[in-house]
């Protein structure tokens, strides 16, 4: 599937390092931008279910954790 990505507000500073480095390279400014941007996610590792699991415990482990059957039960008996 293709499609567009438009980016506005760039730097003057940066297009002309984005249209050096193409030129560099034998290609355009906008297929230099797509090979940037393939680059830089095929790089990216997705963190795995575990490891994102593993963050959430050690950012919420000083929260005070309330049992959801307590919950559950404090709303049925408000009822």
């Amino acid at each position: 599937m293709a499609g567009n990505l438009h980016v506005r507000n760039l730097d003057d500073d940066l297009i002309v390092k984005l249209k050096i480095r193409a030129a560099r390279h034998g290609r355009s400014a906008e297929a230099e931008h797509r090979e940037i941007l393939r680059q830089a996610l095929e790089a990216e590792v997705e963190p795995s279910f575990d490891d994102l699991a593993a963050e959430l415990r050690r950012l919420t482990a000083s929260r005070k954790q309330t049992p959801s059957e307590t919950l559950l039960r404090e709303e049925r008996d408000e009822r």
